[in-house]
């Protein structure tokens, strides 16, 4: 959502999506109610399975289930874009496996959703949404997917997504594809779920999973987590392997967990970890990352704590998320923690001026590099621009594809243009590290994100208060958010940022916080205007 701030030309208006019908809650089958596994974290999942009160199978019946009748139906959230064939066979195996004694870990037999630009070497599709590429099936796992799969989960399906990861339009609305159509906020169903991903955060929400995946180029898994009320973590590039995924940044795209608690999204990042030979970059994680992360959770990981506090977000913004911001500082205070404002923002000095011509060079390099030994009917850039333009009532009928556009006009990775805007981008990383260093910080905090916007096919997404992605996004580093609390019912987070490889760290503050605030609201599905209070 917000890597599309610097293609906008004036401000977007605050119309309604007057064309998107809300169908009535089914209540007559109870399908939000009558459901033994709602909120049901990974360990109690695990609890069920040891003791034999379900299995694997019995589970993912279970969400499948759920998906059937609250995301096909009922709110019809549509966070889902293709389920696996194959779900229910891979859990009957790893059945057996623990039936014979074996058990891979904590994953073993858990559900997961995967974003639908993430490489599944199954009967699946991998599109990101686009009607150019339906049809494409790929040759292999992702290698995440790979880990996955060896972690002994199961792949339940794909979600829905915003279009090319929401770099198609200026005008785009997060959540919304050709291929999968508008996904809904199930906190309220007219409300936007934030994007890309847009579906694995709908998902999460509404437990249609044990927990999902992500992808993030700048927001993508922080923002829909922080509006849909669940934990998010955009690890460091680097972190997790690209291979495998439709790109957009090499600087600065990673895969992450998307889980209703930190403990969840924990668990799911080690499972993700590895050195990968066809991603270069992973090597530098050598010797940095873990396949427990569980082990840095703390309920008292904020005592003696030096919290950087990004001061902008304290004035300025909706009342009722600034006064979520003021709890959580409070609460943090009271955990220990020393808070300390800083200006981030004042000394980033508008990287977002350079952040835009370098995703565009790189996402033309990337995904031409990605279809050209893709199994698609697509093969390049070009290619999908004249797809898109010789079925445009289909594949554009609310905004066009403009940023497609002005990406293939780009030169390549030698010009100097390109080089130059990615100097002065990487200064983000010094800027942070001083930032940190001279204040003796732990972390930089602030609100994730400001409340959802209404769902608007018309005008597209439209701010309701600047978030906090963009400097962690940009310099590649860490960034965890956790529900803080709700305004009218409309979730927002609380950020921890770091620098490279911190992911301990940030963790075991992310799950003090959680532990000590308790701020995850349950989606409601509510309908219609939220009321005068």
């Amino acid at each position: 959502m917000n890597r599309r701030s610097f293609l906008k030309n004036g401000s977007l208006t605050g119309l309604s999506a007057l064309s998107l019908t809300i169908p009535a809650l089914a209540n007559e089958d109870n399908a939000l109610a009558d459901f033994p596994i709602v909120e049901a974290s990974i360990d109690q999942l695990q609890q069920k399975m040891a003791s034999g009160e379900l299995t694997s199978k019995a589970i993912t019946q279970l969400y499948l289930k759920r998906i059937a009748a609250i995301d096909k139906k009922g709110p019809t959230l549509n966070a889902v874009i293709e389920l696996n064939p194959d779900a229910l066979s891979i859990a009957e195996s790893l059945d057996a496996e623990r039936k014979a004694g074996k058990v891979r870990g904590p994953m073993h037999g858990i559900p997961v959703l995967v974003k639908d630009n993430i490489d599944t070497g199954d009967k699946m599709m991998t599109t990101a949404g686009s009607l150019a590429l339906e049809g494409h099936h790929a040759a292999k796992d992702a290698f995440i997917i790979a880990q996955l799969r060896k972690a002994g989960a199961v792949v339940l399906g794909k979600t829905n997504l915003s279009e090319w990861a929401n770099f198609r339009s200026s005008r785009s609305t997060s959540g919304w594809s050709s291929r999968g159509g508008q996904t809904r906020n199930p906190h309220r169903l007219d409300r936007n779920p934030s994007g890309s991903s847009a579906g694995s955060g709908s998902a999460t929400a509404a437990s249609l999973c044990a927990v999902a995946i992500g992808t993030e180029t700048n927001g993508s898994v922080v923002s829909p987590s922080s509006i849909c009320g669940i934990v998010g973590i955009k690890p460091t590039v680097g972190l997790l392997s690209r291979s495998g995924i439709i790109p957009i940044s090499a600087t600065q795209d990673t895969a992450g967990p998307m889980a209703r608690s930190v403990k969840d999204a924990a668990i799911l990042l080690g499972a993700l970890t590895g050195v990968d030979e066809a991603d270069p970059v992973t090597k530098e994680s050598q010797g940095k990352f873990q396949t427990d992360y569980t082990q840095y959770l703390d309920p008292n990981g904020l005592k003696g704590k030096r919290i950087g506090i990004e001061k902008s977000f304290l004035t300025g913004r909706h009342e009722g998320v600034v006064a979520l911001f003021q709890d959580a500082i409070t609460i943090l205070k009271a955990q220990g923690a020393t808070i300390v404002e800083v200006d981030l923002f004042k000394l980033l000095n508008d990287p977002n001026s350079v952040e835009g011509a370098i995703l565009q060079f790189e996402f033309k390099d990337g995904l031409n590099k990605y279809l050209a030994t893709a199994n698609a009917q697509v093969k390049n850039l070009a290619d999908v621009i004249a797809f898109n333009s010789s079925n445009e009532k289909k594949a554009m009928p609310y905004f066009k594809q403009e940023t497609l556009e002005r990406s293939q006009a780009r030169a390549g990775l030698d010009s100097t243009e390109y080089q130059d805007a990615l100097k002065k981008l990487l200064t983000t990383r010094k800027i942070i590290d001083d930032l940190l260093t001279q204040n003796q910080l732990d972390c930089l905090s602030a609100c994730t994100t400001s409340v959802a916007p209404c769902i608007d096919l018309i005008s597209g997404d439209y701010g309701t208060g600047g978030g906090f992605s963009g400097p962690a996004a940009m310099a590649g580093y860490p960034h965890i958010t956790v529900p803080m609390g709700a305004v009218m019912s409309l979730p927002v987070g609380f950020s921890f940022v770091g620098s490279a490889y911190k992911e301990p760290e940030l963790l075991k503050l992310a799950y003090a916080f959680e532990q000590a605030s308790k701020k995850r609201v349950i989606p409601g599905y509510l309908t219609g205007s939220i009321p005068n209070i």
